[in-house]
């Protein structure tokens, strides 16, 4: 039944490609060239340069010639599963070829990209996990060819941003070229180290493991430029690990891929203000970074950024929005999460202090965590108040996925009541307002949980097992 309507909405939803738009915009086809498109689809006129492939450091590197990457340029409307091979430097966490996934449109150049969801793992406990008692990492053992079928929502209708036909939200960027980047290496798409995790106890198997994040999302824009038209519109965002991953990928996603106008969400991602040597009291996210710097070789991967975004320093990584804020003067950027997020702030604090460690009980644990989460997000929400192009929308709780993440299934209930404020516009005043973008924030949770409950969000956190 599953496979039946997914062939039933991908009719619908090119259908829905092929009617002209109601207000057409920058990088938008005519009726005449978008069917001549269906017919000869258009080339890639932003092919990797010499330069670009043989770069000293994070190269662009596509697949081989000859290489049978499973793509169909005049395939739209449909997921198509891409195949990196070895050759691109790209691969999984455990050595598996790093597969992601393109759903094309014959009616405009415009592109989104969606970095996936998943976690993070940085030792043994969490990179193995064997107990499933500690928070992890998504797709450890790679990414099959059937991702984003319907047989798995988590992917496939993860948020409305990466559906053509959704049945709760309609977005613009539905009509667009649509990329959607797996994740699988357990580095926020923001490591570069082939790690080598050894377990407590003799007799346990030895993890191989590549934090190969960074190498992998350079993989996708060399792909995408051998491939597909140049964007004149640029939209890259994701949730989550995800989150993190648009934010640190984003300068040279977007440099390379040359849109003329380009625009950044980071849902639920954020890198707090976290300075090298810093007292953790506080900058709560200290621990966290630290461990992250070794594990993950993130040194390599910032010192590339701070190359070109001046204002990045290199021992905080808090300084990523000021420093695209002044490098990118007229691209519109954002981020958003929830204050009562208990999934990235039990990532950022949970393994790293005595008192949450040893909190008598539960209800104690998440109160130390979220104070902590409160320190940082203070911190966050003020910083961005002084950028005008990188805005901060900061709702309070939502009944789902334990407050994390508020774009992923549908747009709904991260509105701030105090001003009368929906998700929506944020995302309207990132992607189509003009002047300093939105930035907002809520200072009470009753409104929210006051709401009545709501089934589908019920459904999905058993499905989550939340």
């Amino acid at each position: 039944m599953l496979r039946n309507l997914h062939k039933r909405l991908c009719a619908v939803a090119l259908l829905g490609l092929l009617a002209p738009a109601a207000h057409a915009e920058l990088g938008d086809y005519s009726v005449w060239q978008t069917a001549w498109n269906l017919v000869s689809p258009p080339s890639p006129d932003n092919r990797v340069t010499a330069a670009q492939s043989g770069a000293a450091q994070y190269p662009l590197l596509d697949n081989p010639s000859g290489f049978n990457d499973g793509f169909s340029a005049g395939k739209y409307g449909v997921w198509q599963t891409i195949t990196m091979s070895p050759d691109s430097d790209s691969t999984c966490s455990d050595g598996s070829p790093y597969k992601f996934f393109v759903n094309r449109a014959p009616n405009t150049s415009n592109m989104l990209i969606y970095f996936e969801p998943g976690g993070a793992c940085w030792d043994y406990e969490s990179c193995t996990n064997p107990s499933g008692s500690i928070l992890g990492a998504r797709n450890p053992h790679g990414i099959p060819d059937n991702y984003m079928s319907l047989l798995n929502p988590g992917a496939s209708l993860v948020t409305p941003f990466v559906t053509r036909v959704s049945p709760f939200e309609q977005i613009k960027t539905q009509n667009w070229n649509i990329v959607y980047v797996p994740y699988c290496t357990g580095d926020v798409f923001g490591g570069d180290k082939v790690a080598v995790y050894t377990g407590p106890n003799a007799g346990d198997p030895t993890n191989v493991f590549y934090h190969n994040g960074v190498r992998n999302t350079r993989s996708v824009v060399a792909w995408l430029k051998n491939h597909l038209q140049r964007p004149a519109q640029l939209f890259i965002t994701g949730s989550s690990a995800g989150g993190v991953g648009s934010l640190v990928n984003y300068y040279p996603f977007r440099r390379d891929m040359a849109p003329d106008k380009a625009f950044l969400i980071d849902d639920s991602g954020p890198l707090m203000d976290a300075p090298a040597g810093g007292d953790p009291t506080v900058h709560p996210s200290i621990p966290l970074h630290t461990q992250i710097r070794t594990a993950w070789n993130v040194a390599a991967p910032i010192a590339y950024l701070a190359a070109e975004l001046t204002a990045l320093d290199p021992n905080n990584f808090g300084t990523i929005y000021a420093a695209l804020s002044q490098k990118l003067p007229n691209d519109r950027m954002g981020l958003t999460h929830f204050w009562q997020d208990a999934i990235f702030s039990d990532y950022s604090y949970g393994r790293f202090f005595a008192d949450i460690i040893n909190a008598p009980d539960a209800t104690t644990r998440s109160q130390r965590i979220n104070a902590r989460w409160t320190a940082d997000t203070t911190d966050l929400r003020n910083t961005l108040a002084g950028l005008s192009n990188f805005g901060g929308y900061f709702p309070q709780y939502r009944a789902l996925n334990k407050s994390h993440c508020t774009e992923i299934v549908d747009f709904k209930n991260g509105d701030i009541q105090e001003r009368n404020l929906q998700l929506r516009d944020f995302i309207n005043s990132v992607l189509d307002g003009s002047g300093p973008i939105l930035q907002a924030s809520e200072a009470s949770p009753a409104a929210d949980y006051a709401k009545p409950f709501n089934l589908l969000y019920w459904t999905v956190d058993q499905i989550l097992g939340d």
